[in-house]
């Protein structure tokens, strides 16, 4: 299956030194990674790339860019939100491909790891999986607290480690008086 913003770049166009490359979203592609990602709307994305060969695959180095609208957790109001962010991919071949090396050491470092098949690397598709590790996981108008507290959601400070056993407490009382 296509992602919805595929842009395979050949690794034959990768020379042996650095080689720049940007990527945008367009029309419909915009409108397909909002709903892949359950968004009201994706109004910009686009990624700058430095690729470099490795020994066994590709380092990109960028700059993603978007303009996406996120949905308050507590009160579902639209929230308009604008993400600038830079990254380190290590494109590899896919484990068990004929040019796979046999174990591949996944480091820690700071790089996240994107496996490949074939002879392209999809630079569209990881600027959209950046995307969305870049995506505020719970996004919150300024009336997101009080939606909360009338929900009977407790905020942070009204939680610590023995306010359920205070709870029960006040509850047994009330019912022995």
């Amino acid at each position: 299956m296509t992602p919805e913003f595929s842009r395979p770049h050949r690794l034959d166009r990768i020379g042996a030194g650095e080689s720049d490359v940007h990527v945008a979203a367009q029309g419909e592609e915009l409108k397909a990674i909002a709903r892949r990602f359950g968004l009201p709307a994706v109004e910009k994305l686009e990624a700058s790339y430095r690729l470099r060969r490795e020994a066994l695959g590709v380092l990109a180095r960028g700059h993603l860019s978007a303009q996406v609208t996120q949905s308050c957790v507590a009160t579902g109001v639209p929230l308009p939100a604008r993400i600038e962010e830079d990254f380190a991919i290590r494109f590899l071949p896919e484990p068990g491909a004929d040019d796979a090396p046999e174990e591949v050491e996944l480091d820690e470092s700071e790089c996240d790891t994107v496996f490949y098949s074939g002879n392209a690397i999809d630079l569209g598709e990881a600027a959209a999986e950046t995307l969305a590790l870049a995506l505020d996981p719970f996004p919150r108008s300024p009336d997101a607290e009080d939606a909360l507290k009338q929900a009977g959601v407790l905020g942070e400070g009204e939680v610590g480690p023995f306010s359920g056993l205070a709870a029960l407490k006040d509850r047994l009382t009330k019912g022995q008086g």
